[in-house]
């Protein structure tokens, strides 16, 4: 594609990513009490913080973009699931923004994968 569009979400999805590092590597308490809630502090907060910068990383790189968005996909799957089962849409009073960032930004990783779907090695030059 040879307009902007595929690098403006690529770039909006890792900073959604990015700037909520912040939360988890500082253990700020709202990221602490979700992830409490759903058994997996400490380790898991950091973990997928982890998953997520890499995963940011990869979105910034058009060679790497496919993967990003896979990772971004199950990374965020993941915590739609647990706000649907665990953590409910509203946490801590937040009207229920971190949700529907997460859908947002499951939205927007699934659009990314399939505008790098044929970047995607093996499977993508069958695409």
């Amino acid at each position: 594609m040879k307009t902007y569009i595929p690098i403006i979400l690529r770039i909006l999805i890792a900073i959604i990513l990015i700037q909520t590092l912040r939360f988890k590597f500082t253990a700020h308490p709202d990221s602490v009490y979700i992830f409490t809630k759903v058994g997996l502090e400490p380790i898991g907060r950091i973990g997928i913080g982890i998953a997520e910068l890499i995963a940011g990383l990869l979105l910034l790189i058009k060679k790497t973009a496919w993967s990003g968005a896979i990772l971004t996909l199950g990374i965020i799957g993941g915590a739609i699931v647990m706000h649907l089962t665990t953590l409910g849409i509203e946490i801590n009073g937040d009207n229920g923004v971190l949700f529907y960032t997460a859908i947002t930004t499951f939205i927007l990783s699934a659009i990314v994968l399939y505008i790098y779907r044929k970047d995607i090695p093996i499977i993508g030059k069958k695409l």
